[in-house]
């Protein structure tokens, strides 16, 4: 007599269905913290333009310089009886211009009908996760482009040859003073748990999480488990220096074999030949912004299910998952913002 068994009776599948597994999702730090946003009226324009007021002697950001400071009050003088001479002031203008960016998926109704997995459910999904990765690289791509720049161990991408320094962070910070930048925090007090630490006013540095080890390595780091308040800018904050605060994301990538050679510097290379060189973005307050179109900064989704005939589809056997969005970003004060270009040490 034959007995059944799990062995020897056919299966339909053979295979359990599992759960769908986890998959990696894009970090976005740049459009969360930071910036200022804006919107554009539907039917407006695609183009807006900013503008801000040069202060007396027509010098972005400053006031009083080296060559000034003995003049600035003797040319305020007045004569007795006589009228100053009428002066105007000088605008700068700042324009940016919406794109559209879109993504799209296409499903077929056997894949809805037949299929055991919920694909339209994950398409839908998927789509989110891709704007949010599109909109922080429009803004990375903007702010990497900054014109205030800093580099480490050197003169330019080509030649940098260190890692981050802390007198390389203060003379960005002695910059952005100079230019009259507002730091994006206040000051955290400590707190009553022990070993916890205040944290400074501070400018935002966004970066690669690749420059990790180089932060954490700077004289005077506080992580931020060990900030007073625990109150912290982004989830991706890792912590702080002096006037900095650190928030890393591994979409900020850097340059590959940018810098100078290699050599006996310790630092990363992708090829083991020259330096990856990472931009860090150190902001100000008020000093870049993302504009959307009004009604339209949250994402305008399609679906469209198969089933849906029309001339173009007349047994309606296709679907569509997608998503549109009009966004763009801009730098609004150069002197408010700068960006450091550095090796990461290669942890070998």
């Amino acid at each position: 007599m034959t007995v059944a068994s799990f062995n020897n009776i056919p299966q339909r599948i053979g295979k359990f269905k599992g759960e769908i597994i986890a998959h990696a999702e894009p970090v976005s730090i740049l459009t969360k913290a930071g910036a200022k946003q804006y919107q554009i009226p539907k039917n407006s324009s695609k183009v807006i333009i900013f503008r801000r007021w040069l202060p007396y002697g027509g010098v972005d950001n400053r006031w009083v310089t080296n060559a000034n400071v003995d003049t600035y009050a003797t040319n305020h003088l007045t004569v007795e009886g006589v009228t100053p001479t009428a002066e105007s002031i000088v605008p700068v203008d700042v324009q940016a211009t919406l794109n559209q960016y879109a993504c799209l998926y296409a499903v077929t109704d056997q894949i809805v009908d037949l299929l055991e997995d919920d694909v339209p459910a994950e398409m839908k999904k998927q789509v989110g996760e891709r704007i949010g990765l599109l909109r922080e690289m429009v803004a990375f791509g903007v702010l990497k482009g900054a014109t205030n720049r800093f580099y480490a161990g050197g003169t330019s991408r080509a030649t940098v040859a260190a890692s981050l320094t802390l007198t390389l962070l203060r003379r960005v910070v002695k910059n952005l003073k100079a230019n009259h930048a507002k730091m994006s925090t206040s000051i955290l007090n400590p707190g009553v748990a022990f070993g916890t630490s205040s944290v400074e006013a501070a400018y935002l540095v966004f970066g690669s999480t690749d420059m990790e080890p180089a932060i954490r390595d700077l004289p005077g780091f506080i992580p931020t488990a060990d900030y007073g308040s625990r109150r912290t800018i982004s989830d991706y904050e890792i912590g702080s220096v002096e006037s900095f605060r650190f928030i890393l994301s591994p979409e900020l990538v850097g340059y590959a074999d940018a810098g100078a050679a290699v050599g006996t510097t310790g630092l990363f290379s992708t090829t083991g030949t020259n330096v990856d060189v990472y931009p860090l973005l150190v902001v100000a307050e008020d000093a870049w912004a993302t504009v959307a179109l009004r009604g339209s900064q949250s994402l305008d989704v399609t679906w469209i299910p198969p089933g849906q005939k029309d001339k173009n589809d007349p047994l309606g056997q296709r679907g569509f998952v997608g998503a549109k969005t009009y966004m763009t970003a801009l730098i609004l004060n150069q002197g408010w913002m700068a960006v450091v270009e550095a090796g990461t040490p290669s942890l070998a």
